[in-house]
């Protein structure tokens, strides 16, 4: 079995060149919440010396609050911003002559769109000149899932394997002590009864069930590299690759 596992980087933490030898895809921040052509350019290098796929990781603009709150910003502006947010990457991208894998949102924006029909279907309507060939990261049983679909875009569906779930398959939210798994044995769990079992096991300890294309890591996990350390050792011998 295989199974792919992604990482939130380029966000300042500057653990890439650590991490990226772990991961099989990469979700690069690219101005919104954090992010400039320098910090594109060397995290896109990165994962290209360590074969890593490239995605993009477009966010509310609100750097202050790292992406991570609901911002009071008109359609028109927020279109204005993730686009050229995924311009200012796909111009980045095409000086090492690489294509885009996939575009996964960061923060306050997935945590909106997966729940709010009307922001997804805006989100949506945002993207979907650049999605010809572009994956899109999204929840399972989710509106931006549901849009998506509709429109005709191909999908991953994505979990955290380092967050609690709640029993509608949300997120815990951050500011519950609950919601981070900073422990490696811990997350193993969690991403095994997903991936074998088909199952989230929630916060409240009622299973789920749960599709998973792509389990993501939060690069700035003060404990990532050990959790990532343990997936690729402990994974292989259930007989789940990395990959």
């Amino acid at each position: 079995m295989k199974i792919d596992i992604n990482c939130d980087v380029g966000e300042g933490v500057e653990n890439e060149h650590l991490l990226m030898q772990f991961i099989s895809s990469c979700n690069i921040a690219c101005g919104g919440h954090f992010g400039d052509k320098n910090s594109i350019d060397s995290t896109i290098n990165l994962a290209i010396d360590n074969n890593v796929l490239i995605g993009a990781h477009p966010s509310f603009p609100d750097k202050e609050n790292f992406g991570r709150k609901i911002i009071d910003i008109s359609n028109e502006d927020l279109k204005k911003s993730i686009q050229n947010q995924i311009d200012l990457f796909l111009e980045r991208l095409s000086k090492f002559n690489q294509k885009l894998h996939h575009i996964k949102p960061h923060g306050a924006l997935y945590n909106l769109i997966s729940v709010d029909e009307k922001s997804a279907i805006h989100f949506i309507n945002t993207i979907k000149k650049y999605m010809s060939d572009v994956f899109l990261y999204v929840p399972f049983n989710s509106e931006i899932e549901k849009v998506a679909l509709k429109n005709k875009i191909k999908i991953k569906y994505e979990a955290f394997a380092d967050r609690n779930y709640n029993e509608d398959l949300t997120l815990v939210s951050r500011s519950n002590e609950k919601a981070l798994i900073f422990n490696p044995k811990k997350v193993l769990n969690h991403v095994c009864e997903m991936a074998l079992k088909g199952n989230v096991k929630t916060i409240s300890n009622i299973d789920k069930p749960i599709k998973v294309d792509t389990f993501c890591i939060h690069g700035d996990n003060k404990h990532s590299l050990e959790i990532l350390k343990t997936l690729s050792k402990e994974l292989l011998k259930k007989g789940i690759e990395i990959g």
